[in-house]
Order: structure tokens, then sequence, then C-alpha cells
């Protein structure tokens, strides 16, 4: 019976992953979008009333406003590309999938369904930071696109990435972090200057 119930969940939570389905706005990659722009709102005024937050210490590495222009568009980005929402919307597909395996395992607990379980948490784990770096690198070349419609200089971005990999320390493997790496950043600007450059207007 409660395998019975395990495929009926995962039937239901596939019907719901589809009518959640979004596009991101520029780029047009497809996004999972579970929890309600209301609620993100409510969430985000409790922590900063709506403003967009800068660090005083990135200042240093920013340098003048093309780099702060970089930052500034990068996380509208995230805004504009509902990044938040995409994160929320996925942990609680991977935590959903993760409670119908268990009731799953608890049926047959058989030394391959264990297996399958260890693999699926790490598996989770590995694919959610990956979704990480993806949308690090979507609000990267969005940013670009903003700066240079406010008027910015978007070829300063890679320049900002290079200042922010002097003074970094040592990084993890990239297929551990939620970020892409330096080099990789900076390449992927550069070879997305030219759709950046249509919108800047000096």
């Amino acid at each position: 019976m409660n395998i019975l119930k395990s495929k009926v969940a995962i039937v239901l939570l596939g019907f719901v992953m589809l009518e959640a389905c979004a596009k991101v706005p520029i780029t047009g990659r497809r996004q999972l979008n579970l929890v309600s722009e209301g609620e993100m709102m409510a969430m985000a005024n409790t922590q900063y009333a709506g403003f967009l937050v800068v660090y005083t210490g990135i200042l240093p590495v920013t340098q003048n406003d093309n780099g702060l222009a970089v930052v500034m568009g990068h996380e509208i980005a995230h805004a504009i590309a509902r990044h938040g929402n995409e994160r929320m919307s996925q942990a609680v597909t991977a935590q959903g999938l993760g409670t119908v395996l268990s009731v799953a395992n608890d049926e047959n607990p058989t030394l391959v369904g264990n297996i399958f379980l260890q693999s699926y948490g790490i598996g989770s784990q590995l694919g959610l930071l990956a979704y990480g770096r993806k949308q690090e690198s979507e609000a990267d070349k969005m940013g670009l696109v903003f700066m240079a419609m406010a008027g910015y200089d978007p070829r300063e971005a890679p320049i900002f990435w290079e200042r922010m990999s002097a003074g970094g320390g040592a990084a993890p493997p990239e297929i551990l972090s939620t970020h892409p790496s330096d080099e990789r950043r900076v390449a992927d600007l550069n070879a997305y200057m030219d759709e950046a450059l249509k919108y800047y207007k000096p």
C-alpha cells in the first residue's frame, strides 16, 4: 500500500512541478517556482524592508562606479530572475523526493535501497550546487545587460572579477561550490560581451 502511495506522490509532484514552471527574462531559461511572489516578498521585507543590500566590504574591490554597477546589476538580476524562489522550490522538491524514497525504502529495506538513498543524498546536494552555479552565471550575464542599459561599461565586469580573484584565498573545487570559479566567470562574461554591448549607449 505504501508503494502505491509513493507512486501517487511522485505523479502528483510531477504535475505540481509542471504547473510551477516559469521562464527567466532575457535568458528564457525554464525554472521551477513553487513559492508565490507574495510569499517571497513578505520574507524579503522582514529581512531588508525590500532594499537591495551591498556590504561595504566589497567597495575596495569595486573601486569605481562601473565596478559597483557590476555588483548591483548582478544582484538585480537575481531578483528579476527570481532565483531565490527557484532555490527554495528546488530544496522543497529535493526534500519531497527524499521523503518518497524513505517511505519506499521502509517497505523494502534492502542494501540496494540504502545505497540508493545515500546516493540520492549526495546527488541532490551536488545537483543543488550545480543549480546555484547556473543561477550565478545567469545573474552575471543578465547583470551585464542591466549595467549596459543603465549606461555603465559592461567591459568593466571581467576586470572586476579579476580583482575579486586576486584578493581571494583558496577556493573549494568548483563542483563543491555554489558559485562558478572566478576564471570561469571572466571567460563567460567575455564570451557574452558582444550581446551586452548592444545595450550600451554611453
